[in-house]
């Protein structure tokens, strides 16, 4: 049996405004009308003897991901949380650790959440040719036949002595200049290096405690230590971030002498800036992408992406162009691995475009700034169906609610009521409540908040269906 290990703890901060550190790219919809977790997940269907796949993500992004799986009508194994980041190798190591526990040495297929595949099937040839090698105590790695010289990927040069279509891997090589790319392409021998690998669970513990000993400590400390909360699991905070951060590559398979590459030509690629998304989506008659509400005029080459508003661009070329809510991003088409200097630039300025959209996702819904002045702001809240806010009360603020769709079931103190559509309640300053949603529709409501102080750490949280923390946590 193949345990798809899918990896996706990643920020993406290069395709910010759309990619944030609390909304990554991985859970955005950037290729098509599922998320790229949700690809990476959908594209496992039809693969022999695949198992469901065991998520390791980010603490902050648990209820989205489980959502997005539920979303999909599909399980997961487990949902690892990472307390912090500490790399690949570490992730992969407690992934492998869990997969002991669950059956003898399986065969792991490590998947990062973020790629794109196009030709599926012959990914799934490229996977099936791989179980032979791992089952045999190889270290796979996918190298992505390369279709042009390409400075932006680490390479994987393959000894092709070797009368196979599993070839050994004579090196590991850095991102090379323009020249030495093109020299690689040539030469035939270099792959891209994909970031995905398929071995045994036992064969990278083996290979980690040889090369890392003691980020393997670290880890088997850790995972001794896992908990349970709800649907997912915990890991030692502490233990964890004890390891040492590294990456798959650099703590084994550049060391290993064990390693083989296997070609992958199936339309790869990783999404890693805007204009990835230029060279993946569909080009109109002037080599222009559209997506959203777009007009041109004499505009060539560009990608254009409208998520909230008209967007008209006349006269221009090789721009790519990204408005959200809350912000615009305009950059050469060559310049856009430079938007993570952006995002630097707001995180030293402390705002919150750097981590948040306007719309703040909730295990329970959304909710998403309307107005804001002195002492009051708005805000549109949707609750899913059978979902429910904690009960809780505020120190500084009153707040107004009016059901725009579907019914609303309010604790307000010891009074509960049923509320429809244009049907309206007020909650007092240090009232205990709760907002519900008993329908089978979702609810949306305007939440009107006025006080001294409006931030959304101003809560007392005294129960709470996702065992989050009681206090200090706002609406999340």
């Amino acid at each position: 049996m193949i345990l798809p290990i899918i990896l996706s703890g990643g920020a993406g901060t290069r395709l910010w405004p759309m990619s944030r550190e609390l909304y990554p790219k991985q859970l955005l919809p950037l290729a098509g009308d599922k998320t790229m977790l949700q690809e990476t997940i959908s594209r496992l269907d039809g693969l022999a003897d695949i198992e469901n796949p065991l998520i390791v993500c980010n603490d902050a992004h648990r209820f989205m991901v489980a959502e997005q799986i539920r979303q999909l009508d599909k399980q997961a194994h487990a949902i690892i949380l990472e307390p912090c980041g500490r790399n690949t190798a570490p992730a992969v190591a407690i992934a492998a650790l869990y997969a002991q526990n669950l059956e003898t040495d399986p065969v792991l297929l490590i998947l990062p959440a973020d790629h794109l595949i196009q030709d599926i099937s012959r990914f799934h040839q490229a996977v099936q040719s791989g179980v032979t090698a791992a089952e045999q105590g190889s270290l796979v790695t996918f190298g992505v036949v390369p279709t042009q010289p390409e400075t932006g990927y680490g390479y994987i040069r393959a000894d092709q002595s070797a009368n196979s279509s599993v070839y050994p891997v004579a090196e590991f090589v850095e991102k090379p200049d323009m020249e030495t790319a093109k020299s690689y392409l040539a030469s035939g021998d270099y792959y891209w290096n994909s970031g995905m690998f398929m071995f045994r669970a036992s064969r990278y513990l083996e290979e980690l405690e040889l090369y890392q000993p003691e980020m393997l400590a670290a880890c088997q400390n850790a995972f001794t230590h896992i908990v349970g909360d709800l649907d997912f699991q915990r890991l030692d905070e502490t233990a964890f971030a004890a390891s040492p951060a590294d990456s798959i590559d650099y703590a084994v398979m550049e060391k290993t002498d064990r390693a083989v590459v296997i070609p992958l030509a199936a339309g790869w690629n990783d999404i890693g800036a805007w204009s990835a998304l230029w060279d993946v989506h569909p080009h109109d008659r002037d080599g222009n992408v559209l997506i959203g509400d777009v007009l041109t005029e004499s505009a060539n080459n560009c990608y254009l992406h409208a998520g909230h508003r008209l967007l008209a661009a006349v006269g221009v070329e090789d721009l790519v162009v990204v408005e959200t809510a809350d912000a615009i991003l305009v950059a050469q088409r060559d310049q856009v691995q430079n938007v993570k200097a952006i995002v630097t630039q707001l995180k030293q300025q402390d705002r919150t475009e750097a981590n948040l959209h306007r719309r703040v996702n909730r295990p329970w819904g959304a909710y998403e700034g309307v107005d804001a002045g002195e002492r009051f702001q708005v805000k549109r809240i949707t609750v899913n169906p059978g979902a429910s806010l904690s009960l809780q009360k505020h120190h500084h603020r009153a707040e107004h609610w009016i059901v725009v769709k579907g019914t609303a079931r309010v604790t307000c103190g010891d009074n509960i009521l049923l509320l429809s559509e244009n049907q309206s309640t007020y909650i007092p300053l240090g009232e205990v409540h709760r907002l519900e949603n008993p329908g089978q529709i979702p609810l949306e409501i305007i939440e009107v908040q006025s006080g001294s102080y409006l931030g959304e750490d101003d809560i007392i949280r005294l129960e709470d269906a996702y065992g989050r923390e009681p206090e200090g946590q706002g609406k999340q």
